[in-house]
């Protein structure tokens, strides 16, 4: 059993300085709060609504100067980080920028980097599509996988996840206020349909619907942000519930295998191969 925090926050519109300022400011307030867990939302750094140009100016790699900030502070705080960044990488005379989550071990290692398979819209002008792969990430806490806003949507990514043992699945977002019914829809239904947990962080103004919320395995809401404030959502994530959900409503186990010709295995080539 593990304390988790969303940081549900609203970002300046290219003000890198001023968000991680701020950022950092949640972060130790969840920690001292009891958070183990602490995630953020999609793209905070750079904040959503920028020009393609914008996004390439911002942007870093895994090494740079925003994921060592929160390495640091993990290793610090002695806390799993879970922080969206635009990111950059270079190889030769090809750049592409990615919408990026780097999943940050208690001790400040960097477990891996998570790049979004699945573009929303105007964000196919800006960004290269991750390869649709999806780790499981193994951290002090537990087995932590991460899908980014719309690639929540997707019933196969999730289950992906769950099949390779993932307790937690966090979706760092910027869901807007049209979308909010699928966003009360989408997070519950992955959760039930995986019975596992999802904590959805999402952001405020500009468009988003907030509503940051933790769901348990069964696909029950047990906390949830504003649609308008910014604010830290706190929940309690119990790996034991897992086991008790999945005994009650035995999807994995059941899985139709018979329904898609190689089951499992055809879905594993079907994303990993894309």
């Amino acid at each position: 059993m593990f304390h988790v925090a969303a940081i549900q926050m609203r970002s300046e519109m290219a003000s890198v300085r001023e968000n991680r300022v701020k950022a950092v400011k949640y972060v130790r307030e969840a920690a001292e709060n009891g958070a183990r867990l602490i995630g953020l939302p999609e793209l905070w750094v750079s904040g959503y609504h920028l020009q393609p140009e914008m996004f390439r100016a911002i942007a870093e790699t895994a090494q740079g100067e925003t994921v060592q900030l929160f390495q640091r502070l993990a290793q610090e705080l002695h806390v799993v980080l879970v922080v969206p960044f635009p990111e950059r990488e270079v190889d030769g005379a090809d750049e592409n920028i990615y919408v990026s989550v780097a999943v940050i071990d208690t001790d400040g290692r960097l477990c891996g980097v998570y790049r979004k398979s699945l573009l929303w819209g105007k964000e196919q002008r800006a960004f290269a599509a991750g390869g649709k792969h999806y780790p499981v990430f193994e951290t002090a806490l537990g087995n932590i996988g991460v899908l980014i806003c719309y690639d929540i949507e997707f019933p196969e990514p999730a289950r992906l996840l769950a099949l390779q043992g993932a307790e937690l699945v966090i979706s760092p977002s910027v869901w807007s206020l049209q979308a909010e019914k699928r966003w009360d829809i989408q997070l519950p239904a992955r959760a039930l349909d995986n019975t596992y947990y999802v904590l959805g962080v999402n952001t405020v103004a500009d468009g988003a619907c907030g509503k940051s919320k933790l769901v348990d395995p069964r696909g029950e809401v047990l906390n949830e942000a504003s649609p308008g404030e910014e604010e830290i959502l706190y929940g309690v994530v119990d790996v034991d519930e897992i086991r008790k959900a999945r005994e009650d409503v035995p999807y994995l186990d059941e899985y139709p295998h018979e329904l898609t010709p190689g089951g499992s295995e055809k879905m594993r080539e079907y994303i990993q191969g894309a």
